[in-house]
C-alpha cells in the first residue's frame, strides 16, 4: 500500500481511463481506480500496467478474459467490491505473471476452481459469504493462499449446520472432506438409478410371464372345448 502511495506522486504521460489515476515509479506502471463507483472493469486499462487497484467499487462480476490484454500485470486488487460471479476464464492471460490477487470482502459464495488453480499468484479470499463445498476445499489445498488471511475464509453456508460460522480450515482439520461427501451423494444417486432400472426390468418380466400364462390358459381351455377325435370316429 505504501508503494501505491508513492506511485501517486508520479503521473503517467500515456493514456489512462478517465475514472482512474495512472502513475509510474522506477518503470513500474500502476492504474489506481479505487473508490470510483465503478460497476464493471474499465475497458481501456493500459496494456503495460503492472499494478491495478480496483478496490472499494461496485463491481459485481469478473467476466472471461477481463484482463487478458494486461500481460505485464503482477498485482491485482479487487477487494471490497460486490463481486458475486467469477467466470472460469476470468484471469486467462495473466495467470503466469500475476503475483498477488486480492478478492477479499466481496459477495463470493462459490468460484470455479479452474479460475484460480491455474494462477501462481498469492490469493486473498477472506471475508466472503462462502458456501463450503468440494471446489472451495480444492482451492484451499492447491492454490497459493495468503497465510495471514486463510483463517478468515469462513463457512457462511455448508451441507451441515454445525459447520456454519466456522473457518473452513478448522472444519477440514477436524477431518471433514466435502469432496467425499459429494462422491457419496453421487454414488447414492447412481445406486438409486440402477435400482430403478432393475425394478422396471423385474416388473416387465413379471408382466410378460403373467401375460403369457394367461394366453396359455386360454389356449388350453380352447383346446378342451373342441370336439375330440374319438367322438368324431363314433
Amino acid at each position: 500500500q505504501a508503494f501505491f502511495c508513492l506511485l501517486l506522486c508520479v503521473p503517467w504521460g500515456s493514456s489512462c481511463p478517465p475514472s482512474c489515476q495512472c502513475t509510474e515509479r522506477a518503470g513500474a506502471k500502476a492504474v489506481l481506480c479505487s473508490s470510483r463507483h465503478l460497476e464493471e472493469i474499465p475497458k481501456d486499462i493500459p496494456k503495460d500496467a503492472v499494478f491495478l487497484k480496483l478496490d472499494a467499487n461496485s463491481i459485481t462480476r469478473i467476466p472471461s478474459n477481463a484482463f487478458r490484454h494486461l500481460s505485464h500485470l503482477e498485482e491485482l486488487d479487487l477487494s471490497r467490491n460486490a463481486i458475486e460471479k467469477i467466470d472460469r476464464a476470468a484471469f486467462k492471460g495473466v495467470a503466469a505473471g500475476l503475483r498477488t490477487l486480492d478478492l477479499s470482502s466481496n459477495r463470493i459464495r462459490s468460484i470455479p476452481k479452474e479460475a484460480l488453480l491455474a494462477l501462481n499468484a498469492k490469493l486473498r479470499l477472506a471475508n466472503n459469504p462462502w458456501h463450503c463445498e468440494c471446489a472451495l476445499q480444492e482451492v484451499l489445498w492447491e492454490a497459493r493462499l495468503d497465510p495471514d488471511s486463510v483463517q478468515d475464509i469462513t463457512c457462511h453456508t455448508a451441507p451441515r449446520e454445525e459447520y456454519v460460522g466456522k473457518p473452513l480450515l478448522q472444519v477440514l482439520d477436524a477431518g471433514v472432506n466435502f469432496c467425499s461427501v459429494r462422491q457419496r451423494t453421487t454414488d447414492v444417486a447412481m445406486f438409486i438409478t440402477m435400482f430403478g432400472w432393475f425394478a422396471m426390468v423385474i416388473v416387465y418380466v413379471i408382466c410378460y410371464v403373467r401375460h403369457n400364462r394367461e394366453d396359455t390358459c386360454k389356449h388350453v381351455e380352447y383346446l378342451k372345448s373342441l370336439p375330440s377325435t374319438q367322438g368324431h370316429a363314433e
